[in-house]
C-alpha cells in the first residue's frame, strides 16, 4: 500500500522560500495524482496545489498563485511543493496526498476526498 512521507519544513522569515518534498514508499506514484493540502491551527483543511500523474496538469488555490509551483521527479518518485514569498498566513502544516487516476485522465482536483493516501504532514512556519 502506497505510503507518504513529507519533509522540508521548518521555520522562515517572511519573504522566505521553502521547498516541501512528498516521497513515495511500498508503492510507486506513477498511477497517481498528488495534491498538497494544509491545516492552520483553528481552521479547516485547505487545498494549496495539486499536480496529474504525467506533471502536465496542475491546479493551484488562489491564495498560493504566482507565489508557489509544483512539480514532480519521476526518477525520484517524488513531488515537490516549492514556497517562495512566504507570508504569515502561509502557516501550516502541509500534508501530502495521493489519488489513484484510474480512469487515465492525467488531471487532478483540489478536492480532498478525492485523495485516498495522505501523509503524516509537516510544518510550515513563517515568522519574524
Amino acid at each position: 500500500q502506497l505510503q507518504l512521507v513529507e519533509s522540508g519544513g521548518g521555520v522562515v522569515q517572511p519573504g522566505g522560500s521553502l521547498r516541501l518534498s512528498c516521497a513515495a514508499s511500498r508503492a510507486t506514484l506513477d498511477r497517481y495524482a498528488v495534491g498538497w493540502f494544509r491545516r492552520a491551527p483553528g481552521q479547516e483543511r485547505e487545498a494549496v496545489f495539486c499536480v496529474s500523474r504525467s506533471g502536465g496538469n496542475t491546479v493551484a488555490a488562489s491564495s498560493v498563485t504566482g507565489r508557489f509551483s509544483i512539480s514532480r521527479d519521476t526518477a525520484k518518485d517524488t513531488v515537490y511543493l516549492q514556497m517562495n514569498s512566504l507570508k504569515p498566513e502561509d502557516t501550516a502544516v502541509y500534508y501530502c496526498a495521493a489519488a489513484e487516476d484510474l480512469n487515465n485522465g492525467d488531471y487532478c482536483l483540489l478536492l480532498d476526498y478525492e485523495y485516498d493516501y495522505w501523509g503524516q504532514g509537516t510544518q510550515v512556519t513563517v515568522s519574524s
